[in-house]
């Protein structure tokens, strides 16, 4: 079966073609900590693709590689000593549709009333 998702799937890591790519024109530039792996082209450094380990989410690809995938910085986290900023928050995958996603006050799946507006609100009529 593993064979099978290799040809004809994407979202559950490489195929076939991405492997032949990589192994012809790829050069790892580095890992990070959830076990993706970073390649950039031997002939075109500005080509540049992540292998994911498990499912192909965009979501997954943490702060510190995703300047360097969208060619913000020219450097990748692996070769520079890149240390987090103060403001950097912990890298969360993306959580909708999923039981911690977050649900406001009034959102039908809390079962809470929303809150009522402060009066200064006024419906638009058309004249």
């Amino acid at each position: 079966m593993m064979w099978f998702r290799q040809i004809f799937t994407w979202w559950n890591g490489q195929t076939y073609g991405t492997r032949l790519l990589t192994w012809s024109r790829g050069e790892l530039v580095g890992e990070d900590s959830q076990g993706n792996k970073y390649y950039q082209s031997r002939k075109d450094p500005q080509h540049r693709w992540v292998i994911y380990n498990g499912l192909a989410e965009a979501s997954r690809i943490p702060p510190e590689w995703h300047g360097w995938m969208h060619k913000t910085v020219d450097t990748p986290p692996a070769s520079a000593a890149y240390k987090p900023r103060s403001w950097e928050k912990p890298h969360m995958p993306n959580l909708t549709g999923s039981e911690h996603a977050y649900r406001p006050a009034g959102s039908l799946v809390t079962g809470t009333p929303r809150a009522s507006t402060a009066g200064d609100y006024e419906a638009w009529k058309p004249e």
